[in-house]
């Protein structure tokens, strides 16, 4: 996400860093240079030049802080102009309503608009701890609403019982009242898509909208289109007024470029973005941390609020009192490193962390997978007193769990080693504390074992 625009704008600034003074010729030059990177991105042509225009008016002006470096200001700058491009903060749905609240969300085909009504059920359920009830009110696409049923089944999510020779207006009807009488708080209606925008596609969605008057209606668009998602996320407003935008695929090849002009194109908020494929990979859009991700300054709160979710205090308080006696297992080190498969890939992670974000891009994802399954079936090979007590496994024991896990003695030396100095580097992390370790490492690279994770992987 957003590689080859990280790299483009760390490639224009470094033109300027640590120079004592920068002139309105090195801002203008930076600043084209800006400019040709988000217009690469598929950023809107307006939105880029309106953006540089006025990330240009404020580094010569007057808005200079004296503790910072002149590269260090622009660099703020721009931060805070993206922050602006793409909304001054998260935005709540509007569900402080009589229940049921109605969410209605559309967009074309393909934009992955069913998988992402089961996610946002799944995130209210789980995080805001509401009862949704699921409708898919796709009558047209093959399959559409056995596919609906399949995710909410794999959530435990309650699926309206609809099919496919039922008018879409009138399923949405019986399903809001079936929500009334049955307790559900929310209803989240999985509309019909085209290849594209149709007056006969915007006029059922349009009756739709008027039979059971929906809170909120989301666009669900895809990232990869680029600017397309743009046009598209315009032609559904004027038809619906819509109250927001949930970007999909923000996790693929996508330059990005919708995320930073669909609100400035539209004027409506970017409520969700989706993560990835499973159903978990839903978040809450914060445009101050997405700007931080873009510039490569990390994104240490939403890593925060991942691990909060596989990890209680108490669990996190007893592994950093095995730390600090040195009794870091490999038996842990298993449990540590499923966790980190639930919360993301590696990769993706360590680029959260300020400072790991060259080290994130080394990481290929796939090999990072093969050799994340390869330690799982060393690990399990091992019998527990093995796993408990490292120091035991000799060279005969190394080929039986080589033989058990089909890998070779070399593949379970390596793993051995790795675990080893990781060991060492945790321990040392807990006693010393975060302050005193980055001291010693020279910045962010020590943050955590997920730096020491991310190099096991790398290209």
């Amino acid at each position: 996400m957003f590689d080859t625009l990280q790299a483009k704008l760390e490639a224009a600034f470094k033109k300027i860093r640590g120079r004592g003074t920068v002139t309105k010729s090195d801002v203008e030059s930076t600043m084209k240079e800006v400019r040709m990177a988000l217009l690469e991105a598929d950023v809107n042509f307006k939105v880029a030049k309106d953006f540089c225009d006025r990330v240009a008016q404020k580094a010569v002006g007057e808005e200079v802080t004296k503790s910072l470096s002149p590269d260090q200001q622009i660099i703020k700058i721009v931060h805070d102009e993206l922050i602006e491009t793409m909304g001054a903060g998260a935005v709540e749905l509007n569900l402080k309503v009589a229940p049921p609240a109605v969410i209605m969300l559309v967009g074309l085909q393909g934009s992955g608009k069913t998988t992402t009504v089961g996610k946002l059920g799944r995130l209210l359920r789980d995080e805001q701890k509401r009862k949704p009830l699921l409708v898919p009110a796709d009558v047209y696409r093959p399959a559409a609403i056995q596919q609906l049923k399949t995710v909410g089944a794999s959530l435990g999510l309650e699926v309206f019982n609809s099919n496919k020779d039922q008018d879409p207006v009138e399923i949405a009807k019986l399903a809001v009242e079936e929500a009334r009488n049955r307790g559900f708080d929310t209803v989240i209606i999985d509309t019909a898509g085209r290849l594209q925008i149709d007056q006969e596609l915007m006029h059922e969605l349009q009756e739709i909208s008027k039979a059971v008057s929906p809170h909120e209606i989301l666009l669900v668009a895809d990232c990869m289109t680029g600017q397309v998602a743009v046009s598209v996320a315009k032609g559904f407003d004027e038809a619906l007024d819509l109250d927001g935008l949930i970007l999909s695929k923000l996790d693929g090849d996508a330059r990005g470029g919708a995320a930073l002009s669909m609100r400035a194109v539209t004027g409506k908020p970017i409520k969700f973005v989706g993560m990835g494929e499973k159903l978990d990979a839903l978040e809450v859009f914060h445009p101050s941390r997405m700007a931080s991700r873009i510039l490569g300054m990390g994104d240490v709160l939403t890593l925060i609020e991942k691990a909060a979710k596989e990890v209680t205090l108490e669990d996190s308080l007893a592994m950093q009192k095995k730390l600090k006696k040195n009794e870091f297992t490999l038996e842990d080190f298993l449990s540590q490193l499923r966790m980190v498969k639930r919360m993301g890939s590696i990769s993706s992670l360590a680029a959260m962390i300020p400072g790991l974000g060259k080290l994130a891009k080394a990481v290929d994802p796939e090999q990072a997978e093969r050799e994340m399954k390869h330690i799982e079936a060393i690990i399990l090979s091992m019998t527990p007193h093995e796993r408990r007590n490292h120091a035991v496994i000799g060279g005969s024991r190394r080929k039986r769990i080589a033989k058990g896990s089909g890998t070779n003695v070399e593949e379970v030396n390596k793993l051995l080693k790795q675990f080893i100095e990781m060991r060492k580097f945790m321990s040392g992390f807990a006693k010393m504390g975060l302050g005193g370790l980055m001291g010693k490492m020279g910045g962010a690279q020590g943050l955590g074992g997920l730096g020491g994770l991310a190099g096991m992987f790398k290209k």
